[in-house]
């Protein structure tokens, strides 16, 4: 079940989202980790804008700002901190709906790099026709290298941590041979390898 992060200063709005949101199927929760943020910008405290940028500091997941701020300028900016949509209050739930699983269906479409494609959806990856199971955190150590080819240690850590699975520095190592060991299964081998004193290169 996907989390989706609602920050709405509304309670009326916030609980309506909170409603429609789980009758379709999605957990709404306060704050992340998460699948993708609905965002208002006017909040107490840290301001939508805010929170997008620092999500985007560490996480990819799709941020959508549902607010009554309809300038131009406004729209600027929340695409600029790094929003995937802009849509303004009152917004249609049915299309609303509609957006947030197409941005949640691009998030989770399989990934492809040099052959080798990851699919998170399903928790698996595939090569030359072949394909593996994988674990949450070997499925996220996977994605991370892919995404950026050389990680250290500590941000692989800190993407685990993000995902709410947290894992130290023994079992990071665990993980990186077991899914060594199910890529070379699949004869992906030599994707993965240790950069010394740094982290990971894929």
């Amino acid at each position: 079940m996907e989390r989706i992060f609602v920050a709405e200063d509304d309670e009326s709005i916030r609980e309506e989202l909170k409603t429609l949101l789980e009758a379709n199927g999605y957990k709404a929760v306060d704050a992340p980790p998460c699948d993708l943020a609905l965002l208002d910008v006017n909040l107490p405290g840290e301001n939508g804008f805010e929170i997008c940028r620092k999500l985007r500091m560490h996480s990819d997941v799709p941020v959508i700002f549902l607010t009554a701020r309809d300038s131009a300028e406004d729209e600027i900016v929340g695409f600029g901190v790094g929003a995937d949509d802009y849509i303004r209050k009152p917004y249609n739930s049915s299309v609303l709906l509609m957006r947030i699983g197409r941005l949640l269906k691009r998030q989770f479409s399989p990934t492809t790099v040099r052959g080798l494609s990851l699919d998170l959806s399903s928790m698996s990856s595939e090569y030359g026709g072949r394909r593996t199971e994988l674990t949450k955190n070997e499925a996220r150590i996977l994605a991370c290298l892919m995404k950026k080819e050389l990680c250290t240690k500590e941000e692989i850590l800190e993407d685990l941590w993000n995902d709410s699975l947290y894992v130290d520095e023994n079992t990071l190592y665990v993980n990186i041979s077991r899914l060594r060991e199910k890529l070379k299964g699949i004869g992906a081998e030599g994707y993965i390898r240790t950069v010394r004193g740094v982290g990971y290169r894929f």
